[in-house]
């Protein structure tokens, strides 16, 4: 029961953490997948890439913890 209900939690965190590294932009890329309407609701570009940052590394540091979980679990 424990083991199905991380693994459906896996599941979201890795559908999350694509998505975040999706929404990044490139090097000399706009805003990707929501370019014009993310600058009318947070500011500045600059500021929403920050935040996708982090949330992107936050994300990761979570999905490497439950990978180990998962592992010691099974």
């Amino acid at each position: 029961m424990l083991e199905t209900v991380l693994t459906i939690i896996y599941l979201v965190l890795c559908l999350a953490l694509i998505a975040a590294v999706l929404l990044q932009s490139g090097r000399s890329a706009g805003l990707g997948a929501i370019a014009g309407g993310a600058q009318s609701l947070v500011g500045k570009k600059k500021g929403l890439d920050e935040k996708l940052g982090q949330v992107t590394t936050y994300l990761a540091v979570a999905f490497m913890l439950f990978t180990i979980v998962l592992v010691v679990i099974n």
